[in-house]
């Protein structure tokens, strides 16, 4: 294959000045980035690796954990995705973090899956938010959702108690595959 830097490119400065050979052009690289999405997910998650944030696990073991809990509870290969990325966001954006995961997953989950890992933060903080004078029930203002029960039972069984040290959770490498084959295909039509 031919550097970046050696493939055509498209020679407008606008969108507005585009034409259907410059579009063309563009389709028929996009391969290579659809293709290397798995790949990225994978660096992303590398990222929480070592970053504890005082916590008593660092950010993947608390992914990978709450993935393995989900799955050995026989959840499906979505829900353990979602499990599994449900922080990917953490070091990026610890403001906002579920909308990285969120955003992330849209594509290729349920709108039950979605509502869940973009709504889990508030969630989560119905376990430690008092701790720090905040209101342990902010999630109330969700109970009118069809998925308050949904995203309410994704933090009570799997991701607030994963952040045991002695818990044995399959290593990041184990859900490779997992993650090769979810994101390796169009989430639009299914084709790998």
């Amino acid at each position: 294959m031919t550097g970046i830097e050696e493939l055509p490119r498209a020679a407008f400065t606008s969108f507005a000045e585009s034409t259907k050979e410059d579009w063309e052009l563009i389709m028929s690289q996009r391969g290579e980035l659809e293709a290397a999405l798995p790949n990225r997910i994978l660096e992303q998650l590398e990222l929480l690796r070592n970053d504890y944030g005082g916590f008593p696990v660092d950010r993947l073991e608390h992914s990978v954990q709450t993935a393995t809990r989900a799955e050995r509870d026989g959840r499906d290969d979505e829900y353990i995705v979602c499990a599994l990325l449900h922080d990917i966001g953490d070091v990026l954006t610890p403001y906002n973090h579920p909308d990285v995961a969120a955003v992330i997953l849209k594509p290729f989950v349920s709108s039950a899956n979605h509502w869940m890992v973009e709504n889990h933060g508030v969630f989560q903080g119905y376990y430690f938010w008092h701790h720090l004078g905040g209101n342990r029930n902010a999630r109330d203002a969700f109970n009118e959702n069809e998925h308050y029960g949904y995203c309410e039972e994704f933090c009570a069984e799997y991701d607030s108690p994963a952040f045991d040290p002695s818990y044995k959770s399959n290593p990041l490498e184990y859900y490779e595959p997992l993650i090769k084959d979810f994101f390796g295909r169009n989430p639009w039509t299914g084709n790998a």
